[in-house]
């Protein structure tokens, strides 16, 4: 497919989208929730031609070279499956908010004023790796009563369209137009130049895969963007603490999954815990594998480690989202010193205390200027299924009206609503 082509099918593409995304807006919530049930049904019952689809894209991926982890997030398992449909059903459950008013007030002048909550319209998303981001897209769409046009990755090309066949098949089934999701079925990358060209047809884009795609997606991009850079989380282990459960928590922030975004990749210890929970929590990263990047205070402590990956760490190691074994160790005075860390260094993802002090909680919560802010729990919490939000097409560091996980409500907007009994202004 030529340049010209390429063009000429996205803008189809767009056009289809629009023209579906009136009728989404229209479809009341019992046929949009028909849809989702059904999909969770087809995903389930196509176990096999999923797996055979998915099993094109691994045996090309493992040919290219393509890096392990990338490899991994590539999997369509039955775990994956399921999870996925298990998100389809848990949004078709929740409330419809699209048209719902709110915050309705009497003026003065006898007016009544509110807000009502209003779709998008249509989004554009671009992925890479994950195939299960096709259907986290869609349902959300769906649910959100929006059109998508989505574009992953040229590595889960055939894993994409065949998910992408059953949401279709879902749409038509509950007798809603398919055009409301639609996946760009070429690789080639002048469609992603397109599609963050096209405001005519494009209310919204958000990426999702690593830094130098969303870099280019913000850059290029014509219509607003949704996005975060890097996921450089941390876990604040405060004074006084449980140590019992600070293991436990840090543990599950690094090691539970190395590659997603909400990992925890900087450790930061106060001082007056710091010997008693640095050699535990050493021994635990000693065990796994995990290289630690110290400061001097936190190798001092972490030398008497058997077995212990130890380095000195570099400024840069404050700023890094390691995505792989590997993490940035400090110790700080105390919860000042920890905010004031986190605030210059991380980026401002998810961000976790592990504490016995309420004051010191509070203050955590109200300064760390995160997207996600934790109190005693793991920072692997922050995405949309564990927030409820039934699935999220994904987390945003930008501060207008999506921040976090984004579900349902980020992909909707406000408008105002005005109701009157013949008022006129004098």
């Amino acid at each position: 497919m030529n340049a010209l082509n390429v063009a000429e099918y996205v803008q189809t593409l767009g056009l289809q989208a629009r023209q579906a995304a009136a009728r989404m807006a229209r479809a009341d919530a019992a046929t949009r929730n028909r849809a989702l049930t059904r999909l969770a049904a087809l995903l389930r019952h196509s176990a096999a031609p999923l797996a055979e689809a998915n099993g094109r894209d691994l045996e090309r991926a493992a040919a290219a070279g393509l890096p392990a982890p990338l490899q991994d997030r590539l999997k369509l398992t039955p775990t994956v499956i399921e999870t996925v449909a298990q998100g389809c059903e848990q949004l078709a459950a929740m409330p419809d908010i699209v048209g719902e008013v709110t915050s309705l007030r009497q003026q003065p002048s006898g007016i009544r004023v509110g807000q009502m909550r209003v779709p998008i319209g249509v989004f554009g998303m671009v992925f890479e790796s994950r195939p299960n981001v096709t259907v986290e897209a869609a349902s959300l769409s769906i649910k959100s009563g929006n059109a998508a046009i989505l574009r992953g990755g040229s590595e889960a090309i055939e894993s994409n369209k065949a998910l992408a066949r059953l949401v279709q098949q879902a749409l038509r089934e509950a007798g809603l137009p398919e055009d409301a999701v639609q996946l760009v079925q070429t690789t080639d990358r002048e469609a992603v130049g397109q599609l963050i060209a096209m405001p005519t047809y494009v209310d919204l884009v958000i990426p999702r895969g690593g830094k130098g795609l969303i870099e280019r997606i913000s850059r290029e991009a014509k219509v607003p963007v949704i996005k975060h850079l890097d996921g450089n989380c941390h876990t604040y282990v405060d004074d006084p603490v449980d140590l019992e459960m600070a293991v436990r928590v840090t543990d599950n922030a690094k090691t539970q999954k190395y590659s997603p975004c909400n990992a925890s990749e900087g450790l930061l210890v106060a001082r007056g815990v710091a010997p008693a929970f640095l050699p535990r929590m050493g021994a635990v990263f000693a065990a796994k594998g995990v290289e630690m990047r110290c400061d001097a205070q936190a190798k001092a402590i972490l030398q008497a480690v058997p077995g212990a990956q130890l380095k000195d760490a570099t400024e840069q190691d404050w700023y890094e989202e390691y995505l792989a074994p590997i993490i940035s160790i400090k110790v700080v005075a105390g919860v000042d010193e920890a905010i004031a860390h986190i605030n210059r260094y991380s980026s401002h993802h998810t961000d976790a205390i592990l504490t016995r002090d309420h004051l010191h909680a509070q203050r955590f919560l109200r300064e760390v200027d995160s997207a996600s802010v934790m109190v005693n729990a793991s920072t692997r919490f922050a995405d949309g299924f564990e927030y409820g939000l039934g699935a999220e097409i994904g987390i945003s560091t930008d501060k207008f009206h999506a921040r976090g996980p984004v579900g349902i409500e980020g992909l909707t907007s406000l408008k105002w609503v005005v109701l009157g009994q013949g008022e006129v202004r004098g």
